[in-house]
């Protein structure tokens, strides 16, 4: 009864978080209770409606050729079960004639909806069922298989099905015309598998019939096992023995909340999954959209995110949002050196990348009926990004989804601030801060961790406080798709084979970017070094170099580069829970000590291990400026200042063995200023707009960003609010825009 513990774990968390805030009715209770209670249900449901216990049967779905005869029997055998041949026990049995005859004989169209109504007479229980590969293409005998079963997809690369339907002699299947190829049919019908499997089982070139078998039975106990996957805070503590289990949310719980309430970062508390080598090899040449589907997969548990809901997000996300349709495309600059292109999104910003998914993603895990209001704070990039994924949400979800954005009203480019103004829509509001992005970063966890305020704001206005900053992992996990997929381009491009080592180097801020690619590696990309290129604030190469974080008589200082303006990297702390094999009673004494005493020293067993991967160094204003210079004049190739400084460091700490992964966070445009002062282009006193339109005029690579051209046309002069760095004030404009955009719903 794992789905029941879930439940009843749920109940326990609300009851505490309860008795901790004051409930002035007993409607206001009410309305608290059944709102937080209501995703704990929707798991209690889950449990009836999907999970694999007793006489509830493996169904097995792929293209033809994808061995489902064969793995059906060898699962048979292992669990010693029945096993159903859809072709040969229902169909030939209930027409006496071969299928291939009766397709023949009526045509694709009666042929499937007489197979259909065959599969809707089957009754069967605790059995493996193979399918057909056309059985999918009838919703109404899909159903009826579904409400008694778990469905398997068999996901087979496609050059393997042609070949095995080659060697099968077939060369004709339901639904294919007079001349129509067989892998576009088959490529046709993978809008029906998707549809329908509960779980994927990626079958790689040349595995063994066992094996795939073994990994359905894994996949199978996996989509069973819910309570599996877990998250812990980065400070947790492991209790002695006779106390109670350290606390454990669930994905769906960690994206929903943001940040861990002792001040932590959620992070799996198991080790992050891992393909094999030629599950990776598979991989090379798919789109980005199914290289996303496939590793999140692995990554979110069905019982969070169905695979098929899920595959949806995603073609919703990176459809037809983003300029190119690679999403993050490649491209070679010079020698050993490529570029990770980020910044095809509709606000031209690597945070697109996960922030056109992760609303999707938020509005599926929170319970129905709640409001929830998204506090960000963003050193240029993340505020017109959350603003843009959260406003394409469905009216629905947008009528109890609001997002308030924080930004240093004087720590972005002019471009930025106009961005992010601009973006402002009916659930977003942005609000600048006379102070810097720290502040801001700083003064939002303070906000969640008042428990005092976030009570306040459930009981008297319905509304639970949440984050999209990168210390979100629903917002932080996306990210790792963006740089296995680049790793597998260059194996596409031929630039390397699959196993060769390569480096990645990137403009680090607040870490998560840098801290996505760990992840890649620990899912099996092979990255050597990860480069952590900082601008004059550049505390965390000091760290990286020393293991001594010390902000202590540090001041920020403002640059060409303000996305990278940062201090106080968030997800630092998640990299060092790593590094101190998940230590939360050090990441507790550490932070914490650098909240109070502004600095904090590692051991140097600690700086020896972090340094066993990561190399860091700074970029001056001088040699950022210079770097877009040489690369212009070198390449024709136009650098926006973050990635300038990412490629100074590059070319002095990198040692040219293996190739190297620059990551382009930004596109040039947002900081058309600083760009025409690199190019000793003489009129930079003009407009936004007219920069960005002098820039394109040079006719340099990378093109100009369609929809920023497109924004700075339409931009109209929009209102937002200006504050004091003070906490209390940031608090009163979350109240206010709660009020605003809930407190007539929530009062009826």
């Amino acid at each position: 009864m794992l789905h029941l513990n879930r439940y009843q774990h749920l109940k326990q968390i609300t009851v505490k978080c309860f008795s901790s805030i004051h409930v002035k009715t007993d409607k206001h209770a009410q309305l608290f209770f059944s709102r937080t209670f209501a995703l704990a249900e929707l798991r209690k449901s889950w449990h009836s409606t999907y999970s694999l216990i007793g006489d509830k049967n493996i169904i097995l779905m792929g293209p033809p050729g994808a061995g489902k005869t064969t793995i059906g029997r060898i699962i048979g055998q292992k669990l010693g079960c029945c096993v159903i041949d859809v072709d040969d026990d229902i169909l030939e049995k209930t027409w006496n004639m071969s299928v291939s005859e009766k397709l023949q004989d009526v045509g694709n169209e009666q042929f499937l909806e007489e197979e259909g109504k065959a599969v809707l007479n089957l009754s069967a229980s605790g059995s493996v069922i193979s399918l057909t590969g056309s059985n999918p293409m009838h919703d109404a005998s899909m159903w009826h298989l579904k409400k008694n079963g778990i469905i398997i997809y068999l996901d087979v690369p496609l050059t393997d099905i042609i070949s095995r339907l080659q060697s099968m002699k077939i060369d004709r299947i339901v639904g294919q015309n007079f001349g129509t190829p067989m892998k576009d049919l088959l490529k046709f019908r993978r809008q029906y598998y998707k549809k329908w499997y509960d779980a994927r089982v990626f079958c790689e070139s040349g595995t063994s019939p066992e094996k795939i078998a073994d990994k359905v039975l894994d996949a199978v106990k996996r989509y069973q096992d819910v309570d599996s996957e877990t998250f812990i805070s980065t400070r947790h503590v492991y209790p002695k023995e006779c106390e109670q289990k350290v606390s454990t949310k669930f994905f769906s719980e960690a994206v929903i909340e943001g940040l861990a309430s002792d001040g932590g970062l959620f992070v799996p508390e198991k080790e992050f999954p891992k393909f094999n080598c030629g599950e990776w090899k598979s991989l090379v040449g798919a789109t980005y959209i199914e290289k996303a589907q496939i590793l999140l997969e692995r990554c979110i548990h069905p019982a969070d995110i169905p695979a098929a809901r899920l595959g949806e997000m995603i073609e919703t996300a990176y459809g037809e949002n983003f300029a190119c349709s690679k999403i993050a495309p490649v491209r070679h600059l010079s020698g050993n050196q490529f570029i990770l292109e980020l910044f095809h999104g509709p606000t031209g910003s690597f945070k697109d990348l996960s922030l056109q998914l992760m609303p999707h993603i938020f509005a599926h895990c929170i319970p129905p009926n709640c409001n929830y209001m998204i506090l960000v704070a963003t050193s240029g990039d993340t505020g017109s990004a959350v603003l843009n994924g959260f406003s394409r949400l469905n009216k629905n979800d947008k009528q109890r989804i609001g997002v308030v954005t924080f930004f240093p009203e004087n720590g972005v480019s002019d471009f930025q601030k106009a961005q992010i103004v601009g973006s402002q829509r009916e659930n977003g509001w942005v609000v600048g801060v006379e102070s810097d992005f720290d502040f801001c970063q700083t003064a939002v966890k303070r906000i969640f961790k008042d428990s005092d305020f976030t009570g306040f704001l459930t009981v008297e206005y319905g509304t639970i406080l949440s984050s999209a900053n990168s210390i979100n992992w629903g917002r932080l996990l996306p990210q790792v798709v963006y740089h296995a997929s680049a790793y597998l381009d260059l194996v596409s491009q031929g630039f390397i084979s699959f196993g060769s080592p390569v480096d990645v180097c990137i403009p680090t801020g607040n870490f998560g970017n840098i801290l996505a690619a760990v992840y890649a590696k620990m899912m099996g990309i092979p990255i050597r070094k990860f480069i952590c290129a900082s601008n004059q604030n550049h505390v965390l190469t000091d760290f990286i170099k020393t293991g001594h974080y010390d902000l202590r008589e540090r001041k920020l200082a403002q640059t060409f580069s303000p996305s990278i303006d940062i201090l106080k990297p968030s997800n630092l702390e998640r990299h060092l829970y790593l590094v101190a094999n998940k230590d939360g009673q050090l990441m507790t004494k550490l932070f914490n000590q650098l909240e109070n005493q502004h600095h904090f020293q590692i051991e140097k067993i600690l700086v020896e291990k972090l340094q066993q991967d990561f190399v860091a160094d700074w970029c001056s204003e001088e040699e950022c400026l210079e770097a877009i210079r040489s690369t212009y004049n070198t390449s024709g190739y136009i650098l926006d200042p973050h990635t300038a400084v990412a490629k100074v460091v590059a070319d002095r700490m990198q040692d040219k063995t293996c190739p190297v992964i620059i990551s382009y966070t930004a596109h040039y445009s947002k900081f058309a200023p600083a760009v025409m002062q690199a190019l000793k282009i003489e009129e930079i006193n003009q407009t936004s707009s007219s920069q960005l339109y002098l820039l394109g005029s040079y006719n340099a690579l990378p093109p100009p960003h369609g929809a920023l051209l497109e924004r700075m046309k339409q931009q109209e002069k929009m209102e937002y609010q200006v504050c004091a760095a003070d906490l209390n004030v940031l608090k009163s404009h979350v109240e206010k825009r709660i009020q605003n955009q809930f407190i007539v719903k929530f009062s009826e």
